[in-house]
């Protein structure tokens, strides 16, 4: 019951200004911050990890600021979930297109880090062409159907529990959808590797140069920035990578890595670092959390 009132209010606060919607999420980030305990320390452990030559000062206010922009993001799902495209496109300036629309028509990789506007540029994305991409089941089977059916509101898209592994997703690629895919966060190692991330080693998942190869498909890195106050969004993509599979999925893991911490230093605030990053560690490794 109390996830279904949440959702009505989300669904009534789509109808305000758009700069409304920011302040609304702005004052959910503060006041989630000083209540969500085990989250703001899952935070700043990512933060003293990545970050080790800040000081906590600026660690603490770089958490503040993550914090309402996480909050903005969910509040800002109220007009991707329910407004009209015409409403969303207003919102989102596109850079770098020509990277996207180059790949039209053959099997790509839209790489998509957990940055906190990824939604806005899914729904970009998703009127531009059908796709396929993975998602996890959430404890609420209502939550979940409610995502599976917010996230594939235009065209037909194609959405696959990671339960269900890579088979349907290489299916899609070789029909020449594209598949949007974050791989930063800690799934284990059991396809992956332990690759540094600021010098940490981090799980991290080595499938993308092996989907690569396997398809023949282009890697284009996707990242959608929020901009300020109510101005709405970024969404830029990135040239394909050249050389990419390598060979060496380790050596491509690497540089996959690299390019979303650059991407972070860019956006410090707008990275996710509520996720427990650092969770599985090297055998014989402490526990970070």
């Amino acid at each position: 019951m109390l996830i279904r009132l949440g959702v009505l209010v989300f669904w009534l606060i789509r109808f305000l200004p758009f700069r409304a919607i920011v302040a609304i999420g702005n004052g959910l980030g503060r006041l989630a911050y000083l209540l969500a305990a085990e989250r703001r320390r899952v935070g700043m452990i990512n933060l003293q990890l990545c970050f080790p030559d800040m000081t906590d000062s600026a660690r603490e206010s770089l958490l503040r600021r993550h914090f309402m922009m996480f909050m903005r993001g969910l509040a800002e799902r109220s007009v991707l979930w329910w407004s009209s495209a015409g409403r969303i496109n207003s919102l989102i300036r596109i850079e770098g297109i020509e990277h996207f629309e180059a790949m039209r028509g053959q099997p790509l990789i839209l790489l998509t880090p957990h940055f906190v506007g990824m939604d806005a540029g899914g729904q970009w994305v998703a009127q531009q062409s059908d796709t396929v991409c993975m998602y996890a089941r959430q404890k609420s089977g209502y939550l979940t159907r409610l995502l599976l059916d917010k996230r594939s509101r235009f065209g037909s898209q194609r959405l696959y529990a990671r339960q269900e592994g890579l088979r349907p997703i290489i299916r899609g690629m070789r029909e020449n959808l594209p598949f949007i895919y974050p791989p930063d966060q800690d799934q284990g190692i059991k396809d992956g590797a332990h690759i540094p991330f600021f010098g940490v080693p981090a799980a991290t998942m080595t499938s993308v140069s092996r989907i690569a190869q396997m398809t023949g498909a282009k890697v284009v890195p996707s990242i959608t920035r929020l901009l300020p106050g109510g101005e709405g969004y970024v969404l830029n993509f990135y040239p394909a990578w050249e050389d990419f599979p390598s060979g060496d999925d380790i050596a491509d893991a690497r540089r996959m890595n690299a390019f979303i911490e650059d991407r972070v230093r860019e956006m410090p605030e707008q990275y996710f670092w509520l996720h427990k990053r650092f969770k599985t560690r090297p055998e014989g490794e402490a526990k970070f959390y």
